[in-house]
């Protein structure tokens, strides 16, 4: 329902547009002058304004500016009794939309707000889009592993329906980006897609962030504000790290999952929304059920269409194609669009873990473009954590012929003892071990002490 805020010191002209108005299912607040409209515009938010031009304490004009100083995007109609050309005029250069001459046919004033509702809806789309394009430029899902596959095709069947979605899987491993392709491949896709990293918010600022609240509803409440389900309305919200909320807001969040409605903190208003959900978690949220931290019912409410995404290290096949898709992308970026990664570099790219999947792909790739010298990257410009992970796989790496373990107990203890001058405490600690116990293998293999 579009919330309208009528401002006319004339009590009767008030009485007549609400009435005609609220025949449209429009929510009508009222005030006699300006300083009433600007009092209860930041109390009400209302969508649209429509404004006398004369009216004693503060005039229509003077309260224009002011509303536009505070919301400029918030359309405002003005009513002048003459409709002098020069009033009209100076009102469109201060912000107003639109402009109604006294007196007028209450057919016309309807059309006239139609069509202003209709601008403004236009220019919050036009808006939306364009940050969402911004976003969202460059990600897209890259892999040819079975496991992608597998999962895109679970998108491309359940993004055109309305079931919830629970996406599972590891920090970095791309959950945000599936939630993109399951909004922008439905029939939601032009409407808001509103996200909400649950694990950001401080615990007592959820609730208001989620569902809004009242004006004066708690000290600092100096406005209404509306919640993220009241933003989506229409749409898509994303709940990532949804498994860091407490059992507080699980029970909340239940309610509006169940009803698709809620109330603002402070009010009393029902408010119904129409949303797709979409959820994220890089926790074992089953675990977490049986341990009581996570409620079972919101748990099954939540894992509709379960999408479990897989560790960088289970689909290695998509790094080769994952590594040229960031060297483009930051190359172009940087203006080395012939830089080049070598052989010798792609391989231990290949064999890293990878404890941060994705996200810690692409942070590399895009420090060797930015640090790399030359049009080729090579192992000098790999960082630290890559070559001191593969030095100590070296260390551990079970040769081919195999080896004897014994003999290796006794070159260790010789390594650790010659490294600390044959300082048997400190041998031992390298090792790991009691130096009772060093002295224990030292006469076992034989070692003589110095």
């Amino acid at each position: 329902m579009k919330r309208i805020l009528v401002v006319d010191d004339e009590k009767n002209m008030r009485w007549a547009i609400k009435k005609a108005l609220e025949k449209e299912a429009y929510k009508i607040y009222e005030a006699g002058n300006g300083l009433e409209a600007i009092e209860k515009f930041q109390e009400e938010m209302p969508d649209l304004i429509l404004m006398d031009l004369k009216m004693p304490k503060m005039e229509g004009m003077e309260a224009l500016k002011k509303i536009k100083e505070i919301s400029e995007k918030t359309p405002v109609i003005m009513i002048t009794a003459h409709g002098t050309m020069e009033s009209a005029v100076e009102a469109m250069k201060i912000g107003a939309l639109d402009y109604i001459s006294k007196p007028f046919d209450i057919e016309e004033l309807k059309v006239t707000i139609a069509k202003a509702l209709k601008v403004m809806a236009l220019q919050e789309e036009v808006s939306y889009l364009r940050e969402e394009l911004e976003k969202n430029t460059g990600k897209t899902i890259i892999g040819t592993s079975p496991q992608i596959q597998e999962i895109l095709n679970i998108v491309e069947r359940v993004a055109s329906t309305n079931a919830t979605v629970l996406i599972l899987g590891e920090s970095g491993t791309g959950k945000e980006v599936i939630a993109n392709a399951l909004h922008y491949s439905s029939n939601r896709k032009q409407k808001p897609y509103i996200k909400v990293n649950c694990g950001a918010i401080p615990e007592n600022l959820v609730e208001s962030e989620l569902f809004g609240y009242e004006k004066g509803s708690f000290t600092g409440a100096t406005a209404r504000k509306i919640g993220k389900f009241e933003k989506a309305d229409g749409g898509t919200i994303f709940l990532d790290e949804v498994g860091e909320l407490d059992l507080s807001m699980q029970v909340k969040l239940l309610r509006v999952l169940q009803e698709r409605e809620f109330e603002r903190i402070g009010g009393n208003e029902r408010v119904k929304v129409e949303i797709r959900v979409i959820a994220a978690t890089n926790r074992d949220l089953y675990k977490m059920v049986e341990e009581g931290s996570f409620r079972e019912d919101l748990y099954y409410r939540l894992n509709v269409i379960p999408i479990k995404l897989p560790s960088l290290r289970e689909r290695k096949e998509d790094i080769p194609l994952l590594t040229d898709y960031f060297l483009q992308k930051y190359s172009q970026e940087v203006g080395r669009k012939n830089l080049v990664i070598s052989e010798e570099v792609k391989k231990k790219l290949l064999n890293y873990q990878w404890r941060g999947n994705i996200r810690e792909l692409e942070n590399v790739i895009e420090r060797m473009v930015l640090l790399g010298q030359g049009n080729i990257i090579t192992e000098k410009d790999l960082p630290y954590e890559i070559i001191q992970e593969e030095k100590t796989e070296e260390i551990y790496r079970l040769p081919k012929e195999g080896l004897c373990i014994e003999e290796l107990e006794k070159n260790l203890i010789l390594q650790a003892l010659e490294r600390t001058e044959y300082n048997q405490t400190k041998a031992a600690q390298l090792l790991g071990m009691t130096r009772h116990t060093l002295l224990y293998r030292m006469e076992k293999h034989e070692i003589k002490k110095k």
